[in-house]
């Protein structure tokens, strides 16, 4: 039950939240200062924004019930994430950090010499984090209209309105510090809770061997099975390229890389990011794991048949944990939620007035106005799409996975373009970006429209951006060949 106390507590944090994005509005005299903070953000405070911004309230609720319907092999998804942060410090960010630009995707225009390539990369980039986004706020905030006992769309609309109103105030810094805030509550409450399952239970040690007594701590599968997601081959290495994509492509991610002093500094955010990503997989696993024997094996609670395992975490907030913590816990989820709009409106932002309108610093003040508005505007058409998935009737989690594929494969494979492929025209890189999203649609079909795919059930999910992003290559490395022969 939701108490007058537990809604203090929830109240308190929305407004702190607000007053952080106030405090870090001073100083913001130009675009620059409201997009990187100067260019001289602590990389502490950079690297927790880069997993606060990475994990989302899917974490704090979808991990628990992973683990509470299967185990732990997804924590080998953390080998793939050791390798990304290896191959994005070693060649993305120096890249970024050297190339003088002020968006990702500017990187193109200086490369190929074409607005249009640069433009097409950033609307894939817009398209998919918009979706993403009404994902990542829809979910959570179902969860929410559950617990609260409110309106759905009410649960939606507050949580992106304290989300815009401080990212609007503060631009980069607002979004950088509320993470900081936000990752210490959403941790710290995972903690709490698996604290208080473990005693409930008669201890850690004994809640651990009822655990894998019941096969909920395998976490390790040395199968090279392409079509299970669950294996070494498919986390170890498609998961890589997957977040490989992310780290290195997302503007959300350069965007932060730019706000350091340094090359240094950036490299120690991301790593940093990767540590602290370990130790929320790890945490809210183990929470599924406690969950499980606390309603299935110790018998301390029963869980309601007609609940899902999705319903799992959601039922013990609101029946088990004490006065107060209840609140706590909701503005964990809370947090999860507007960390993933503000970063995603801000880096929207940014793309908006860098990569579509071209972004002059002379004008100084005007730039800086402009940019507002795009975070509103951005903001809003992010609540319009979780109104919208909230009328979809298919599998959310299928489409988010296939417009994963579609854009960020590509734009992947366009970067290691950049990177190492010479005297590449911007019409075959265009091309051969439509026929990497093409090879997805054979694999994956297209879930939203109902097609079928003609190839599928061969791979598992995480193989979709690797998929789309050799098919990119491959194409491009073609028309490189053949167009350069003489007639």
């Amino acid at each position: 039950m939701f108490t007058v106390l537990d809604w203090v507590v929830l109240a308190a944090y929305l407004l702190f939240s607000l007053l952080i994005g106030l405090w870090a509005s001073r100083g913001n005299k130009n675009l620059k200062e409201y997009m990187f903070g100067g260019g001289a953000m602590p990389w502490v405070a950079v690297g927790i924004s880069l997993i606060a911004t990475s994990v989302s309230a899917t974490t704090f609720l979808g991990a628990p019930a992973d683990v509470y319907g299967d185990n732990m092999t997804f924590l080998m998804f953390q080998i793939g994430a050791l390798l990304s942060i290896v191959v994005v410090g070693l060649v993305f960010i120096p890249r970024f950090r050297t190339s003088g630009i002020s968006s990702a995707y500017e990187l193109f225009e200086v490369r190929f010499g074409s607005k249009a390539v640069r433009r097409l990369a950033a609307v894939f980039y817009c398209m998919h984090l918009l979706l993403r986004t009404g994902i990542l706020l829809y979910a959570p905030s179902l969860v929410l209209a559950q617990i609260l006992h409110i309106d759905l769309k009410l649960a939606i609309v507050v949580s992106a309105a304290v989300a815009i109103f401080y990212t609007w105030f503060g631009g980069i810094k607002a979004v950088i510090w509320t993470d900081v805030m936000q990752f210490c509550v959403f941790f710290g409450g995972g903690v709490l809770v698996l604290v208080l399952i473990a005693n409930a239970v008669g201890g850690f040690g004994e809640m651990a061997a009822l655990a894998s007594e019941a096969g909920k701590t395998k976490w390790w599968d040395a199968s090279f099975d392409i079509s299970n997601a669950r294996t070494l081959v498919s986390a170890g290495f498609a998961y890589a390229i997957l977040e490989i994509a992310i780290r290195g492509c997302d503007q959300q991610f350069v965007q932060r890389y730019l706000s350091c002093k340094d090359v240094k500094a950036a490299n120690r955010s991301s790593v940093l990011s990767m540590v602290l990503g370990c130790a929320v997989s790890v945490l809210f696993y183990w929470v599924g794991a406690a969950l499980f024997v606390y309603y299935k094996v110790a018998n301390d609670a029963i869980f309601p048949r007609n609940f899902t395992q999705n319903d799992v975490f959601p039922c013990f907030i609101v029946n088990n944990l004490p006065v107060g913590v209840t609140g706590l816990i909701v503005a964990a989820i809370c947090a999860a939620a507007m960390s993933s709009l503000s970063g995603a409106i801000n880096s929207l932002s940014n793309t908006s007035e860098h990569d579509f309108l071209g972004w002059d610093e002379s004008k100084g003040i005007g730039g800086l106005k402009r940019a507002k508005i795009w975070t509103v505007v951005w903001g809003v058409l992010g609540v319009f799409f979780a109104l919208f998935a909230a009328t979809q009737q298919g599998s959310l989690l299928k489409n988010a996975i296939f417009f994963t594929g579609l854009f960020t494969g590509p734009l992947l494979g366009m970067f290691l373009l950049a990177f190492f492929v010479k005297n590449l025209r911007s019409w075959q890189v265009i091309t051969a970006v439509l026929c990497g999203m093409a090879s997805l649609v054979l694999i994956q079909g297209i879930p939203a429209l109902g097609v079928p795919a003609v190839l599928g059930g061969i791979f598992s999910w995480p193989w979709m951006p690797f998929i789309s992003m050799t098919t990119t290559i491959l194409v491009a490395l073609v028309l490189r060949v053949f167009s350069s022969r003489p007639s």
